[in-house]
Formats: C-alpha cells, structure tokens, sequence
C-alpha cells in the first residue's frame, strides 16, 4: 500500500512539474477534447496550431483550415471559430503540450496548453483467493486487482471496515503497478497475507480501489474459514428431560475445534463405543439401571472429554382394587395404595368431575357412594392413574306410598340397586316415572275410584321385592303410608276408639257436675233469703224429672 501510494504522489508531481506555468485542460480517456487558443480572444491573423514533433493545422480568418497529413491527428481533430483546437477519441499519447501560434499585424504570439488524460480505473477484481486460513499460520488470503487507470489506482485492504497496515509478520501486504506499453495505462495489484487469530471466525476482508479522478470502490466482502485445533470437549444431552423407563435419550458430543472431529468415542457405564462421522448416541428404551454418569472423547485424545449423568425417573403404582366392585349397602369397605417411585410423588383422588380430599374410606356404604374413583399418582413428569368402579347394591324399599288430588295420583317412592321396578295392583293413566338418582326412583299413576279401594305397590329387583298397600277414597282427601305407617295402621285404629269412647265419657261426667253445682247454688241461695220456692208443686215435680233425666245421660 505504501509503495502504490508513492507511485501516485510521484506521477501527480511530475504532472504539476509538466504544467508548471503552462494552461493545462484535462481530457477523459477517449471522449472528446476543446483546447482553447488564448482563451477564445483570438480576433484576426493566421493561427496554427502544433505540438513538439508536427504541425496539425493552419487557419486564416474567413477561410477554411487546413489540416495536415499527420498521421496522428488528420482524422481526429477539427477548429472551432474561436480558433479552439478539438481532437477527438483522445489516448495517453495526446498527454503533450500543443501550441497555439497566431500571426498578427506587428508580431507572432504563442499560446502553449498542456493536455492532461485521465482514465477511471476498473471496478476491483478478486483472484488467487483461499477457502481458509489457520490460526497462527501466515497464509495469502486474496489478490486484488484494478486495470487501465490513469494516474495508476491505489489498493487498500480492510477487515470489518478498519485499514489493514502492513507489519511484515502477521499481515503482509504486497502491491505493484504494471503500465500497458500499448495505451500507457496503468494496473495495480495487491497481494494480502494474514495469520489469523480465533476472532478472526466470520471476519469480513474487502479491498477498496481509490483514485484521484473518482469514487472509492469496495471489492465483495471475503469470509474465510479458520481453522483452529481443539481444546475442549463437551457433552450434552439433546433429548428433552425428565427421562423415564421407555425413553431414548441422544447424546452429543462437540469440540471446539475447526474443523470438528468426524468422529468420538462414547462411554456409557463400562462400555465403549466408537462413532464415525458422526457426534451423536442414543441409549434406547432406557430403564431405572440406565441412571449414572456418561462421558465422550476424542479418538485421538481421550484425556480430552467430558461427562454428563442421566437420571431414569421411574413411578409404580398399585392398587388393591381396580376394575368394578360389588359391594352390599351398609358394608365396609377400603382399599390399599402402594407407590414405589424414584422421588416424592403427589397423589389425588376423584369421583367422578368431584375432587375428594383423602383415599376412600368406608365404614357403611351407602347408595351415593357409588361411582368411578380415580388415582392419579405424579413425580417430575410421569403419571399413573388407577381407577376402580364401586357399585352398592340392596334390595328394594319402599320409603313413601302416597295418594292425592281429585283424580288421585298415587306415588311410590323405592330405593334399591339394581333399579327397582314397579307393579300396581290396579290400572291408571299418566304412568310417569322419575330419574334413577343414588338409587332413588319414584313411580306415579293416577286412578278415578268410584267405592274405597286398597292398592298395592310391588318394587322388585335381583335381590328381592317388597310391596305396601294404601286406602283409595273417592272422597277428595290426601292420604300417604309410610312403611312405618303401614306397620302401625291397625294398632293406630285402635287407640282412636278407645280414645273416643273415653272422651265421651268424660263429657257426661263433666255435665253432672256442672249441674249438680249449678243446683247447689240455687238452693243455697233460697236458703238464704228465706223466701219461699216458686211455682206450684207440678212444676216443681216437673223440674226434678228433668233432672233426674239428665243424670242419667
């Protein structure tokens, strides 16, 4: 780079040193160039222009030029009426002083215009390039390369962005400007060598061409591979954890190192296996034994290596019950739960949608207590579920015998499992029957009686069957029988008669008494006075037949 920077300042000097004093007009490499003769203020005479070695035209003021053999310029050049020289498809070779001379009255007079060419340099060319590079080794990276310039390109080298400097060790950086003895137009080409470093993995290196006459042009970016030996080995698990017994698990060993070893050796509780072209093992259908440590290593250095443990999670659970249970109402009933797990699990019942809060337990089984019960048993993502079906069974009851309503609707209520089913020991409409709930079932039908009637309800399952019977009126009045009712009906009737024959005795008693008081007082009170007693002797004879009629009510 120093050395093209040289070439240039030397090239730009010895052009200011050619145009020192002199008008200079610069002209692009094969466009078209207008040469003044003093400035366009020539007004009259004979003007001729030429250069060092031959003249090119002469022209007289209102007369046409004439153009001289010159082998060089009859083809290319031509005047303007300010007598301005122009030549055309200009080259390197028309980089010269030409001299305008006019021919006045008194005197002749020169005007001498240096013509300076410049030529773009072409866009940056990369070639010799390498794929990769070694860390600590001095290794030439790329050629750079720029043609047909004038004055000649200067090359500069970057890596992400920053100037390299040439130091003659660690980076080398060579570059040279050939000149075309053809055109006189210059090449420039850099050469760059680089010992990389680990930070140097996903470098960008560029080379710009620079030049005085144009735009800074960037080459593509270059990314070099580095290669670096390995010093660490490591281990890792891929599969996703927790690990249980049925699981695969694949293990990856990496290195740091560039390239990568194509191959490793796998160490898995005592045994060792060697993979080719490859970084990967999977244990397959791992079990609770396959817990413990695993390591990998290099082929060529097993010093180098790395270790990882695997722990196999592992959940059983048993159940002393499962699968559908018959049990009787009114029993006990309990089971057992066994866990055996590799850590602390949790455990949950539920009935049915419900969430009970403890492992059922009972004591005497009722009909609500049947359903499907669920254990869930967890720990560090594994879960078991066992599930039982209780189902409570008995005969039937009767628990209520009822009938009411003007057309008398008679009700019976049964409990029982399996579901009771029903027989009336009459005929009805509008036989309705309830939902079968905690094994509760209610049977209606509805009768119009015209005399008293004893109906009968039968419910009946495969354990058994038992009916109860109701008076039916035709009268409008409810009636209902319990199964305890039933059982007392006769002894309750009883009682009633009793009670209304002792009712009535205690009314005539009550009579007496108030009239033999009544009477009492009556007397008493003629006694005290002294008056005599009223009304004739038959009216008196009246009055005690009266109430001698009345006492023996």
């Amino acid at each position: 780079m120093h050395c093209t920077a040289f070439l240039t300042c030397l090239l730009t000097v010895c052009l200011i040193n050619q145009v020192s004093g002199l008008e200079t007009v610069t002209g692009k490499y094969g466009d078209t160039v207008e040469i003044p003769c003093n400035n366009g203020r020539v007004m009259e005479g004979l003007v001729k222009w030429k250069y060092d070695n031959g003249n090119i035209l002469v022209k007289n003021v209102g007369e046409n030029a004439s153009i001289s053999n010159d082998a060089n310029y009859k083809n290319r050049v031509g005047i303007k009426q300010d007598f301005g020289l122009i030549i055309r498809e200009v080259t390197m070779a028309d980089q010269k002083t030409f001299t305008c001379m006019v021919a006045g009255k008194e005197d002749i007079f020169e005007y001498p215009v240096q013509l300076v060419i410049y030529k773009l340099p072409s866009q940056p060319q990369i070639s010799n390039q390498t794929t990769a590079m070694a860390v600590g080794k001095l290794t030439k990276l790329a050629q750079c390369r720029t043609e047909s310039a004038n004055p000649a390109a200067n090359i500069t080298w970057f890596k992400n962005k920053t100037p390299l400097l040439s130091d003659g060790a660690a980076i080398k950086i060579s570059t040279t400007v050939d000149v075309d003895k053809a055109t006189g137009l210059s090449s420039t080409k850099s050469d760059l060598e680089y010992t990389a470093v680990k930070g140097d993995i996903g470098a960008s290196f560029t080379c710009q061409i620079q030049h005085v006459r144009s735009a800074n042009m960037d080459s593509s970016p270059l990314i070099f591979t580095v290669n670096y030996p390995t010093e660490k080995v490591s281990l890792q698990v891929v599969s996703q954890g927790p690990f249980k017994e049925g699981d695969n698990v694949t293990l990856k060993c990496t290195a740091d190192g560039n390239p990568p070893p194509s191959s490793y050796i796998f160490y898995m509780k005592g045994e060792k296996k060697t993979v080719e072209n490859s970084n990967t093992y999977t244990l397959t259908n791992v079990t609770r034994k396959s817990t413990g440590d695993y390591k990998c290593s290099l082929v060529d250095s097993e010093d180098m290596a790395d270790s990882v443990l695997i722990t196999v999670e592992y959940l059983d659970v048993v159940l002393s019950t499962t699968g559908k249970i018959l049990k009787g109402l009114g029993e006990r009933f309990e089971m057992t739960l066994d866990v055996n797990a590799s850590g602390t699990p949790q455990t949950s019942w539920r009935k049915g949608n419900d969430k009970l809060d403890s492992q059922p337990k009972f004591d005497k089984l009722k009909y609500s207590d049947s359903g499907v019960y669920d254990c869930v048993v967890s720990m560090a993502g594994l879960k078991k579920t066992q599930t039982f079906e209780l189902i409570v069974q008995g005969p039937p009851v009767i628990k209520k015998l009822s009938v009411g309503g003007v057309n008398k609707v008679l009700t019976c209520e049964a409990e029982g499992f399996p579901k009771p089913t029903v027989q009336w020991s009459v005929n009805g409409t509008d036989d309705v029957e309830s939902d079968y709930v905690d094994a509760k079932v209610t049977y209606r039908i509805t009768i119009v009686p015209k005399v008293n009637l004893t109906v009968s309800c039968t419910v009946s399952n495969a354990l058994g069957s038992v009916n109860m019977n109701i008076n039916v009126s035709p009268l409008p009045e409810d009636l209902t029988i319990s199964k305890q009712d039933q059982k007392e009906d006769n002894r309750d009737q009883a009682t009633l008669a009793v009670g209304i024959v002792f009712g009535l005795i205690l009314a005539v008693i009550a009579i007496g008494v108030a009239y033999w008081l009544y009477m009492k007082k009556y007397r008493q009170g003629s006694w005290k006075t002294g008056e005599k007693e009223n009304g004739s002797a038959e009216e008196s004879k009246k009055l005690e037949e009266n109430q001698s009629q009345k006492a023996d009510v």
